[in-house]
């Protein structure tokens, strides 16, 4: 405790001689307290220093401390109020630049939407919506937006929000599992609070905040185009529309998987269905967030359940299985109706993308 006055023990030994023994002199502390002479010296020094002992005559005096220490009280508490006064400005100040920062952003916003020209734009936009988020953002992080980076930049935004009760709901591609830095941070979401989930793909990023502002990327195949921000009532329902859609696929982080091995998993039906519109490898990779490798060895095991040599073989089984609706204008295969000048239009199949003769 006395440590706090830049006492050690010997100090206070010191003192507690001087107390018991009235009149001492210097030269009787060191045998006194089995201490050197030059500690003995530095301790008696920061005794005077503090007022606590005072020469008169040769001896030792020792004082009342709260006489002594009275000088030192004021001036502690004289510097306290200081520092809290210099608090008060220092608040005030920032106050100044916030509400003035967000004069300058809503002078430059325009009705409907804005464009966000450069990363920097887009992350300072993100703090302020997020900032001023009461109840929900919802996202859509595909692989590309879980680099290291973005994940250092999001994370004071996401902890800000979470603090507050802001529900953070994030939905990532299935591939996060092959990532161990954007697989931590989405399980560092569910476990404070936030919902997690994954889908077999996912078309774009996308944030939503208290479902009235949004931001997207100008050119999803461009992530050097930077980003829109938009809101109103057109805008978000369509948004949030989409959001719900892809939800309805959603499979919750670290959920089980299914006990039926003889059904494709959301991945594995997501990659015919990308395969089917005739994708190649590469590309089917891309909007996944595979890396090459894992998608041939998926579309290899893919095969051998289905028991197909070709990918055309593939395809006409995983609809005889019931893993693909046939009809090309339900959903799974794109109508891509190719003309023949003899006979006419050619009845678009489910295996007409993947028919396109090569073994895996």
């Amino acid at each position: 405790m006395l440590q706090s006055l830049g006492l050690d023990e010997l100090a206070h030994a010191i003192y507690r001689f001087a107390l018991d023994r009235p009149g001492c002199r210097l030269d009787d502390l060191p045998p006194g307290v089995g201490a050197p002479e030059a500690a003995v010296r530095q301790s008696v020094n920061r005794l005077m220093e503090l007022s606590l002992l005072r020469q008169m005559s040769g001896t030792l005096v020792p004082t009342r401390p709260p006489l002594a220490l009275r000088t030192m009280l004021e001036r502690q508490q004289t510097e306290l109020l200081r520092r809290q006064q210099e608090f008060v400005h220092i608040k005030a100040a920032v106050d100044q630049l916030s509400e003035e920062y967000e004069d300058a952003q809503s002078r430059g916003t325009r009705a409907g939407w804005e464009r966000l020209e450069s990363q920097a734009a887009i992350h300072a936009r993100m703090e302020r919506l997020a900032g001023r988020t009461t109840g929900e953002c919802v996202s859509l992080l595909p692989a590309a937006a879980n680099g290291a980076e973005a994940l250092n930049a999001r994370r004071p935004i996401d902890q800000h929000m979470m603090d507050r009760g802001v529900l953070v709901w994030n939905v990532y591609p299935e591939s996060i599992y092959n990532d161990r830095a954007g697989l931590a941070y989405a399980r560092w979401i569910a476990h404070n609070g936030g919902k997690v989930g994954t889908a077999p793909s996912l078309p774009l990023w996308l944030v939503v905040y208290d479902r009235t502002t949004a931001l997207l990327p100008a050119d999803p195949a461009d992530p050097d185009a930077g980003a829109v921000q938009v809101s109103g009532a057109g805008y978000i329902t369509g948004l949030i529309a989409l959001f719900e859609r892809l939800c309805e696929s959603m499979t919750p982080l670290d959920a089980p998987g299914s006990c039926d091995d003889d059904q494709p998993t959301p991945l594995e039906k997501e990659m015919l269905r990308l395969m089917g519109q005739g994708l190649t490898d590469e590309a089917v990779c891309k909007k996944l967030g595979l890396g090459l490798r894992t998608a041939r060895r998926t579309i290899a095991d893919i095969m051998e359940r289905l028991g197909a040599r070709s990918r055309f073989e593939a395809g006409a089984k995983a609809v005889e299985r019931g893993w693909l609706r046939p009809c090309a204008c339900g959903g799974d295969q794109p109508v891509r109706a190719a003309k023949d000048t003899k006979t006419g239009p050619l009845p678009p199949t489910i295996t007409e993308g993947l028919g396109v003769g090569v073994p895996v």
